[in-house]
């Protein structure tokens, strides 16, 4: 029986492939959505940030510098708007500290594509079957300082994807994979300089290391999960007890294989066989074998494998903590995806709670799937105070 499914959901990528070529478009790729509108704001930067709630996206390690003992944070992101109204994703976070050198956090992220009507062509416009495809993850986190200036972070993560449909041939069950996270944050004193104090930030975050997805378990129908390295550093210029303005660069490197040219033979002609071939030749490549693998493996050398690098640069305004208005800039080479955009965000803290929200806006002729899309974060901090210093 065929089914009929919105093309939208065979296009979702966070990656937009178009006619370009050697594009790296790995599974359940929401993995990769910026959850929080502080991040957001800043043009999806996290790893060298201070400390909040949501950082069991970005860089686990920053808990162990959570000014406060405990953190609760909710976000809501709408996603492809000018298709659907139904297509969203949400995320819980929560964290404790267990003393000042420790913290353990948990977190759960939910993709949801909607309501989707199935019908066999030419059936009727009525009483059709529905199904609501989703993904989910579930977080978990240790944190530790192994200095007054470092720490380091392990995290674990459940994954599981439910875009299957059932048909007469098949069933519908989901597929699952696990991951880890391995990341390190440094935060320095703060430093007097002649016009004003400062800090310096540095982290990076190894993440999603796993195995690959398959609905069928079949090792030649799979896909590699997002595995990926995100190195960044940022100063803090302290101006006064009441102003302070953030800095942020933050890169980011898939570390999934990047697909290989399926012209096999060179005669600049690719056949079915050949590019049936490529595709089998890639999907038996192993998820550990391939995270070393992407360091050096683009087909015209180290020119396009610096180009699957992502960069982002993002500046954050802070007056008495409670009030904050960001921007930022992200880039992706014009042949590894093509995204391009600005970000503003804006913050208000009132008493516990903090309320951020941010908006996108596209730099490139790719649509972006959060263009002109309003993205809220909600966070709760409670419990005694730690000092930053």
């Amino acid at each position: 029986m065929r089914k009929i499914i919105p093309l939208f959901i065979l296009l979702f990528i966070i990656t937009s492939a178009n006619a370009q070529e050697r594009v790296i478009n790995p599974g359940v790729p929401f993995l990769l959505v910026t959850a929080d509108a502080r991040a957001a704001g800043m043009a999806d930067i996290g790893v060298a940030t201070s400390a909040d709630a949501f950082s069991q996206q970005w860089n686990p390690a920053k808990y162990a510098f959570a000014t406060d003992a405990q953190g609760f944070s909710i976000s809501y992101t709408p996603y492809l708007t000018d298709i659907a109204n139904d297509i969203s994703l949400g995320q819980l976070t929560y964290y404790q500290k267990l003393n000042d050198r420790s913290a353990f956090a948990g977190s759960l992220r939910y993709f949801g594509f909607g309501d989707i009507e199935l019908r066999q062509t030419g059936d009727p416009l009525e009483d059709f079957p529905t199904v609501s495809p989703n993904e989910f993850a579930i977080d978990g986190s240790y944190s530790l300082k192994l200095s007054e200036k470092f720490s380091m972070a392990i995290a674990g993560r459940f994954i599981n994807s439910n875009l299957k449909v059932a048909s007469d041939n098949n069933d519908a069950s989901s597929a699952s994979t696990f991951a880890v996270d391995v990341a390190g944050f440094y935060q320095s004193e703060e430093i007097a300089y002649n016009e004003f104090n400062g800090r310096w930030r540095a982290g990076f975050n190894i993440q999603n290391l796993g195995p690959k997805i398959s609905y069928d378990n079949d090792d030649f129908n799979n896909n590699f999960i997002p595995a990926n390295l995100k190195i960044g550093t940022g100063f803090d210029f302290i101006l006064d007890d009441y102003n302070k303005v953030a800095l942020n660069v933050e890169f980011n490197k898939l570390l999934v294989p990047t697909p290989q040219d399926p012209d096999l033979n060179g005669d600049g002609t690719v056949t079915s066989e050949e590019r049936n071939q490529n595709n089998d030749d890639y999907r038996s490549i192993g998820w550990t074998s391939g995270v070393f693998r992407s360091f050096g493996d683009a087909p015209d050398g180290f020119g396009e494998e610096a180009k699957e690098v992502t960069y982002a640069v993002g500046a954050e305004y802070l007056y008495q903590e409670s009030f904050a208005m960001r921007l930022g800039y992200f880039h992706e080479s014009p042949v590894k995806g093509a995204r391009q955009f600005f970000s503003l965000g804006a913050g208000f803290k009132y008493n516990v709670v903090k309320v951020d929200v941010s908006y996108l806006f596209s730099a490139s002729k790719v649509k972006n799937p959060l263009e002109n899309t309003l993205r809220f974060s909600l966070t709760f901090n409670f419990g005694e105070k730690y000092d930053e210093y």
